[in-house]
């Protein structure tokens, strides 16, 4: 049963699982609508620009969430290897060790990339330029930082598809601990 939902921001997590089981074009407002325990009307109250403003809020926490709990962590720490350590328990978390798929990519694979775009590419060039910054602080040069952050997230996302398609969430549990090996070996 839906918790109970006064504000917009109480609807965002529901909405969030119902894109990621269905996608942006397979959610109907019948499913968010159930998901959410709010009638179409306070639905429309909320998201006054139907089922596109509701997947933009979804998508905003999404980078809200790992700005303040990836991101920053990466910028902001003393040592950047523990930023990095950071990066893999907060991914980990989010994931739910590899049993969630990730929104953002799920939207940049589809129909829907092209309405959520800018969003999209938001999120992983924000993801990639802290992690690279992070490698940098680390001691890594300027192209080593570039391709292994990059290599690092197309292993988090790719991880993420193999262990859903295998209905394994130990791929995604292993590839994070090659991933840490990686970068501990590359210091």
């Amino acid at each position: 049963m839906p918790r109970k939902i006064a504000e917009r921001q109480d609807a965002i997590p529901a909405l969030g699982e119902v894109f990621r089981e269905y996608g942006f074009l397979g959610s109907s407002l019948t499913e968010i609508s159930q998901r959410t325990g709010l009638g179409k009307g306070s639905l429309y109250h909320f998201f006054p620009n139907g089922k596109k403003e509701m997947a933009e809020a979804v998508l905003d926490d999404v980078t809200n969430w790992f700005r303040d709990n990836v991101f920053s962590t990466l910028l902001s720490s003393n040592k950047p290897e523990d930023g990095i350590q950071n990066m893999f328990e907060a991914v980990d978390r989010y994931f739910h060790s590899g049993k969630r798929v990730c929104l953002v990519g799920a939207f940049a694979l589809d129909d829907t990339r092209d309405r959520f775009e800018a969003r999209i590419r938001t999120y992983f060039c924000a993801w990639t330029d802290a992690l690279t910054t992070a490698l940098k602080r680390k001691g890594f040069s300027d192209q080593d930082a570039t391709e292994t952050a990059e290599e690092i997230i197309v292993s988090i996302q790719g991880a993420l598809v193999l262990a859903r398609s295998k209905q394994d969430p130990q791929v995604f549990t292993r590839a994070l601990k090659r991933l840490r090996r990686h970068i501990t070996a590359g210091s």
